[in-house]
């Protein structure tokens, strides 16, 4: 393609952990090329609106060294904007004309599955674009920024919440982040050692779950020399039910690429608990035994939900996702200059840049349920009755590099 002087650099939807190493992928990976790359803030609203900027911020040295790679969230900014969705008949011209005004000649943008089509979008526009796989929901084909932090934050957190059921013996629902799949509530479930994780993958049973939780948690405090113990549920925002229906609060509307907002899922686990704990005959029993009952004041154990919601996005980036993201961020001006616009990093291995097709890459990628009947036979709950793990063994031969 046509020689490249300055690259624009866009994050756009959610923030997250590694996106500032993203950006300062770019602007290293440019500057060693003899390119400059600059800020288009606030996203895809920044594009648009870039006409009227008077200036751009220019991610020179000084500038660069003052992003830190290590925080989550993005020094570029973001907005949940849909390019074709702007009321103007002129918008992509209007955008031609901004990048033209700052001499901008391509751009890499950092997001998710909306992010990436609208790098599809203005690719077919005649916009230069490469597309820098970024969320932590983990629902894009290749490995995307932020996973792992978000993973380590949710795993944190839950583990933490244990001191706190402990001591009050409650049973505690954490709600997180994940959209339509079950990415970080699996993964982050497991590193919390939760008793039972519930992701979209999978439709709930919510007899199953009550008969894991009563069995763990009655026998969990049987057991504590001092009657202690709590249960531990990670539910995904995108819960299914047993229909196969994704449970969403009607009232929350739409986002900006028209997908229902997701709510409510660590609510609705704890009232289908707590109506089998009242109606349960066994509950009195074992609150009287454990020495826990008192009449009309606390008959039942008490079921808490909890939202780290933001939390869990926010805060510091694991070292996995600044790694990942310097190197996607390189990767992402090393696939301008080679002419390769539309297209999605996935990778650097040694010498390879490896990428594939946007259009590809923004295919929804859910749980491998196959592997889920593992940890099922470890004793976690899945919201189903347990099933058999049947694996073949595959014997590896020579390197092996594998990645998250």
């Amino acid at each position: 393609m046509a020689s490249i002087k300055r690259i624009g650099v866009i994050t756009s939807g959610g923030d997250c952990g590694g996106l500032n190493a993203v950006i300062k992928g770019i602007a290293r990976e440019a500057f060693s090329k003899g390119i400059e790359s600059v800020v288009i803030p606030n996203g895809y609203a920044g594009l648009y609106n870039l006409i009227d900027m008077e200036k751009v911020v220019l991610l020179n040295a000084e500038r660069v060294s003052k992003i830190e790679a290590s925080l989550a969230g993005s020094e570029a900014g973001h907005s949940r904007v849909k390019i074709s969705k702007i009321k103007d008949d002129r918008k992509y011209d209007r955008i031609k004309d901004g990048l033209k005004k700052f001499g901008i000649d391509a751009l890499v943008i950092s997001g998710g599955d909306d992010t990436g089509s609208v790098v599809v979008d203005l690719s077919g526009q005649g916009i230069p674009c490469v597309h820098v796989p970024k969320t932590m929901d983990l629902d894009l084909q290749p490995y995307s920024v932020g996973g792992d932090s978000a993973i380590n934050r949710i795993s944190l957190f839950a583990r933490d919440l244990k001191t706190t059921g402990m001591s009050h013996n409650r049973i505690l629902v954490i709600e997180v982040f994940g959209r339509y799949v079950g990415h970080t509530a699996f993964r982050g479930g497991i590193g919390a050692e939760a008793d039972c994780i519930l992701i979209p993958e999978i439709p709930v049973d919510f007899d199953e779950v009550y008969a894991h939780m009563k069995s763990t948690y009655f026998n969990r405090i049987e057991r504590s020399d001092v009657k202690a113990g709590t249960y531990i549920i990670v539910v995904a925002e995108g819960l299914k039910m047993a229909s196969g229906e994704l449970l969403y609060d009607e009232s929350a509307g739409v986002d900006a690429f028209g997908h229902k907002k997701l709510a409510g899922a660590g609510k609705y686990v704890r009232q289908q608990l707590e109506k089998r704990l009242k109606t349960d005959p066994d509950v009195p029993a074992f609150m009287k035994k454990t020495g826990m009952y008192a009449p009309g004041v606390y008959e039942f154990p008490e079921v808490r939900e909890v939202t780290p919601g933001h939390l869990v996005r926010s805060g510091a980036s694991s070292a996995f996702d600044v790694n990942f993201g310097y190197r996607a961020g390189a990767a992402g001006v090393l696939l301008l200059l080679a002419g390769k616009t539309g297209h999605t990093v996935v990778d650097v291995e040694g010498e390879k840049v490896i990428y594939m097709a946007t259009t590809e890459a923004i295919k929804r990628r859910e749980v491998d349920i196959k592997e889920i009947a593992l940890f099922e036979s470890l004793g976690t709950c899945f919201g189903r009755k347990p099933q058999s793990y049947d694996c073949e063994f595959v014997e590896m031969k020579g390197t092996v590099d594998r990645h998250l």
